[in-house]
């Protein structure tokens, strides 16, 4: 070598994925798609809720595929509150300056009684600076939820039906009415005449699926949405609150529905505590306090003790 300076060129291609070489050639990857797993999740949420809806409608989409149309009304309609929760949380955490996926979609088995989906979630990078951030992102999603789900519920109830209980015989699911549906339902219907009831239209049906996610999510237990309210507005005692929770649900399981046994162990399994954010001592202002409030009464709208019931109808 006669001491010239050899000069390597940097040939990598913008926004393009590279890897060193053996002698330092930057060989290009293949880019992957960041949106990808997103895409096809929902794309696969979109056709078993699809076909969910069919199936409560009479079709059946394996015998006649174009019959899948009918399943359009409840599959919109629950994909559009799935997304509105999921897009809240993720608008909320953005705002405060946390990284945030987009939603991922999880298909669900379309068989009844399922309903072709296991819901949404998003992923964001811990530590949440302090209880203003974690109480915005844990509200944002089960109240803009809500709104949408109150939305499909009066737009559903104009368009279900009212008939005699005598038109169903033998064994059927009887869907559980929380406060909320209740004062809908009159606001929109009515009174029932006896031995009548209201037989779903599938937008409406969505959106008592809707009051359902939201209540579950807005359970005050560990990492859930109201896990994280309560931490934010109660710091410590969250997990006095958290621990009195799972044991009421094993309470409810014994009482009304079978399901909060379920919900109980698993809320146990993920975790009752709650991770501390980084400012701990700022407080929540005025504003913030008096959601929580309405956050509280939404909880108790939306939540049905014995949300599915199997009975025989004579």
């Amino acid at each position: 070598m006669n001491g010239d300076e050899i000069e390597i060129k940097d040939y990598r291609v913008e926004g393009e994925e590279t890897a060193e070489g053996s002698r330092g050639q930057h060989v290009p990857l293949k880019k992957r798609h960041p949106y990808r797993i997103h895409i096809i999740l929902f794309v696969l949420t979109v056709f078993t809720t699809l076909v969910a809806g069919a199936l409560q409608e009479g079709a059946i989409p394996w015998e006649n595929p174009f019959s899948i149309v009918k399943g359009i009304p409840f599959s919109f309609t629950l994909i559009s509150i799935l997304l509105t929760h999921e897009l809240a949380h993720y608008f909320a955490s953005r705002r405060h300056g946390m990284t945030a996926s987009l939603p991922y979609f999880i298909p669900g088995p379309p068989l009844p009684p399922m309903i072709g989906t296991f819901g949404a979630v998003i992923k964001t990078n811990p530590p949440i600076p302090d209880r203003r951030a974690l109480f915005d992102i844990g509200v944002s999603g089960p109240l803009a939820g809500f709104i949408v789900s109150v939305i499909a519920i009066i737009i559903g109830l104009k368009l279900s039906r009212i008939a005699p209980l005598e038109e169903v015989k033998g064994f059927t699911v009887v869907l559980g009415d929380s406060l909320g549906f209740k004062l809908i339902s009159y606001l929109v219907i009515g009174t029932l005449p006896d031995k009548a009831d209201i037989f779903l239209h599938p937008i409406a049906y969505a959106g008592w699926i809707g009051f359902f996610v939201t209540a579950m999510n807005l359970l005050p237990i560990g990492q859930l949405d109201g896990g994280h309210v309560v931490y934010a507005v109660l710091g410590r005692w969250h997990r006095i609150v958290s621990i009195s929770m799972v044991v009421l649900l094993f309470i409810l399981g014994y009482m009304s529905w079978p399901g909060w046994y379920l919900w109980g162990f698993l809320t146990t399994v993920l975790g009752t505590r709650h991770p501390p954010v980084f400012y701990p001592n700022i407080e929540l202002d005025k504003r913030r306090k008096v959601i929580a409030w309405i956050t509280l009464i939404v909880f108790f709208l939306t939540f049905t003790p014995e949300p599915f019931k199997l009975m025989e109808l004579q």
